[in-house]
């Protein structure tokens, strides 16, 4: 797009709202998300010139959001209008962001692993592995069900484990399964697969923290769950 290009000269699929609304939001660049806040740019400049140019003023989305309203200011094509519209779709942002971290929960011992999946593994019939992927302060980013069936190698592999690992951007993994027998005591199967695991890992500089079966209690055995972090059979 050059400088004298109006948004609305352009062909229907090249307008960021129109983008958006046949590809979503996550296939506009930055700039283009800023001019749909924007609605209008100035006298040769669109509005996705002048979000561009927001970018490149303030280096990071990060520094764009904490901009005061006289800052935004400083930008050609940005008013006193368009500057509320930023800081209050940043402000929006930022809320939210506070909102999913004090929702997301800190899983920093076995326990609290087991609490976030018993109840929905305790129905199952037949083994579920899930991946739960956590950040540096150990705080859940996302948990994905990869498979069902008997654990084996066959069956879970470092590939599908870690290729979500990266895409969530998290520092470390804990591994979950059940045991619809209710003994959550780790088969060789179990400790072969987390080794596994916990070696692709250490290549890919993503610890897996722990391995938590989950069973059921009874009169004999207190807990409900197995840590094969705890029992030593995961170590660095």
């Amino acid at each position: 797009m050059t400088l004298s290009t109006r948004i609305k000269d352009l062909p229907n699929r090249e307008r960021p709202r129109e983008r958006l609304a046949e590809l979503g939001p996550d296939a506009l660049s930055d700039s283009e998300l800023i001019a749909i806040l924007l609605r209008t740019g100035l006298q040769g400049k669109s509005a996705v010139d002048v979000g561009a140019e927001l970018v490149q003023q303030f280096g990071t989305l990060s520094a764009l959001a904490q901009a005061t309203l006289e800052e935004l200011q400083t930008i050609k094509g940005i008013g006193p209008d368009k500057a509320i519209a930023l800081q209050s779709a940043f402000t929006l942002a930022r809320r939210m962001a506070a909102e999913i971290r004090e929702a997301a929960p800190v899983l920093d011992t076995p326990e609290s692993v087991a609490n976030l999946l018993r109840e929905e593994c305790r129905p199952y019939e037949v083994e579920h592995f899930y991946a739960i992927f956590v950040n540096t302060r150990r705080r859940l980013i996302r948990k994905v069900h990869l498979t069902n069936g008997t654990l084996d190698a066959a069956i879970v592999h470092p590939r599908d484990v870690f290729r979500h690992a990266v895409a969530a951007n998290a520092s470390a993994v804990i591994l979950v399964h059940n045991h619809p027998s209710g003994d959550p005591t780790p088969s060789k199967a179990d400790i072969t697969v987390t080794r596994d695991l916990v070696r692709a890992g250490q290549l890919l500089k993503i610890e897996v923290l722990d391995h938590v079966i989950l069973g059921q209690r009874t009169t004999e055995r207190e807990r409900d769950y197995f840590s094969l972090k705890e029992h030593g059979y995961i170590y660095k």
